[in-house]
């Protein structure tokens, strides 16, 4: 059994007093406590479709986040923290491996598995001795290795998962607090609770319960981005957003209370983020900050300091796998390509990438874009600038876009709202985000700025190059109309799983096999 404290400080003093000195020195150090602490639990809580201006805490008063907002003030609030790709299962799924789209195989695009040899770290944490839970939207799969390729990743990286629903709750929540009360309480545990909260047809409207959530918020009340028309339409269909990002805060609330019931809400790391944004027109699957930027939000009272102020260090979405791994104990594979922001928990002012890349495949709709962020500047490839950019099947379906199309065929669109028709695309786009922060004015022919475009299109190219990216020349073609959201099929087509098969393209990177590239490219 270790001996107190004064005892060792007793039997210390009997040697040289440098030697004292130096063990005074060190045990004062915050990382010496902190190394013997029991190790942290970790709740990894992802939003569906939640852009990163939508709560409270990130700037808007009209989106109820009281839960959201309490986490923010007494923990780390990210203020440059982006996805690295605004689609459901491609951004999922480079949570979990630790890397960029393209290198996680087909997963690349939407609703494609996961190459099968890739460690998950919920897999790893669970070899480590914690227990593992998935509570609400899965959204990952692993796909069937091929004959000669490596062994497979551990079948089990969780070992519960549920779909977190319930009657009168559809919204994959309703399980969390049981969760929590469930698991065996002589492991840490690592839960990835994910919302199907806000992801569109909006179901909390007709599963609202006022004494838990307070009233629906009032469509008069919403804020209306600059690039959808302030009407009745789009006002109902963002209150109806708002509710959903409301329910899911209300959730994450309950779990947070039953951590405070039990003792356990110390050392527990809590992570908020969205797995892309809000399903709008100029949102979801845009490589811009209104598609890309996330809100990302860190508390941890045993762990962060300075708890409360935010941080403007830039981070990536791959940063999760090994920041939890490296807390945990556990060595990340090199098969990860993200960075550790364990120094950005311990200071906020602390650096641990100048670049951050995302990237857009598959959704729905053909596509190949490709983005930098770097020293205050964003700068776009598009590899098929013909096609409008309009958002996903789901969002052209929505009030929002329908409003806007009718604005558009009346000529009635202001230059924010009309680039979401805008068909040809440039190819390369250039802003300066602090001075254009909804970054309309592309500076990419801008002499005045050439040496931004010189050094990020570069920064790209070694990106692309180092992590095997490619541009196939037969990409997954378009699966729906772009101008109404309805499916397409050519006449002839086959049907059913064959017709999927038989429409799917080369995804990118599989011709330089990128699934098998590790190198993370510039940091």
């Amino acid at each position: 059994m270790p001996l107190p404290r004064p005892t060792l400080r007793s039997m210390l003093a009997t040697l040289r007093p440098a030697a004292f000195t130096l063990f005074i020195a060190v045990s004062s150090l915050p990382g010496a406590l902190h190394a013997a602490a029991p190790r942290p639990n970790v709740i990894l809580f992802i939003a569906d479709d939640v852009s990163w201006d939508d709560l409270g805490c990130t700037g808007n008063p009209a989106a109820r986040t009281p839960h959201l907002d309490r986490l923010a003030a007494q923990g780390r609030r990210f203020d440059a923290a982006f996805l690295v790709a605004s689609s459901c299962s491609p951004s999922r799924s480079s949570i979990v491996t630790g890397r960029y789209p393209h290198n996680n195989g087909r997963a690349s695009e939407l609703h494609q598995p996961i190459a099968a040899h890739l460690p998950w770290f919920p897999t790893l944490l669970r070899d480590a001795g914690y227990y593992t839970a998935l509570s609400g939207k899965h959204h990952m799969t692993v796909d069937t290795p091929a004959d000669g390729a490596p062994g497979t990743a551990p079948a089990k990286p969780f070992d519960h998962v549920d779909a977190g629903k319930a009657d009168g709750n559809g919204g994959g929540h309703a399980n969390w607090v049981n969760v929590v009360r469930d698991r065996p309480k002589q492991k840490p545990f690592f839960f990835w609770f994910a919302a199907l909260d806000a992801h569109r047809s909006w179901d909390a409207d007709n599963e609202w319960r006022t004494e838990l959530y307070g009233p629906k918020h009032d469509p008069a009340a919403v804020r209306v981005p600059a690039y959808l028309r302030d009407d009745a339409a789009t006002r109902s269909d963002l209150a109806s957003y708002y509710n959903e990002i409301t329910r899911f805060d209300y959730f994450v609330g309950q779990v947070v209370a039953a951590l405070e019931k039990e003792g356990t809400l110390a050392n527990t790391l809590i992570l908020v983020i969205a797995d892309n944004a809000r399903a709008f027109p100029r949102a979801k699957t845009r490589l811009h900050d209104s598609g890309m930027k996330t809100y990302f939000i860190a508390h941890w009272p045993a762990g962060i300091a300075r708890a409360g102020t935010p941080t403007a260090s830039l981070v990536s979405t791959i940063d999760i796998g090994p920041t939890v791994l490296e807390l945990a104990g556990v060595a990340a594979p090199p098969t990860f390509q993200g960075v550790s922001l364990a120094p950005v928990l311990r200071d906020p002012a602390a650096v641990v990438r100048r670049h951050a890349f995302s990237e857009h495949n598959w959704h729905d709709y053909e596509a190949h874009g490709r983005a930098v962020r770097s020293e205050g500047y964003l700068y776009l490839r598009n590899h098929r600038p013909a096609q409008p950019w309009q958002g996903p099947a789901d969002s052209v379906r929505g009030a929002s876009h329908v409003a806007l199309r009718a604005a558009r065929d009346a000529g009635k669109l202001t230059p924010a709202q009309a680039d979401v028709f805008l068909a040809p695309r440039p190819a390369e786009e250039l802003y300066h985000t602090a001075s254009d922060p909804l970054q309309l004015k592309n500076l990419a022919a801008d002499p005045a700025h050439r040496a931004a475009k010189v050094r990020l299109t570069k920064l790209l190219a070694d990106w692309s190059a180092e992590t095997g990216d490619t541009v196939p020349a037969q990409l997954t073609p378009d699966g729906f109309d772009r101008d109404t959201g309805t499916p397409v099929r050519p006449p002839g087509a086959p049907k059913g799983k064959a017709a999927k098969a038989a429409s799917r393209g080369t995804p990118a990177g599989a011709e330089r096999n990128a699934a098998f590239i590790n190198a993370p490219g510039p940091r």
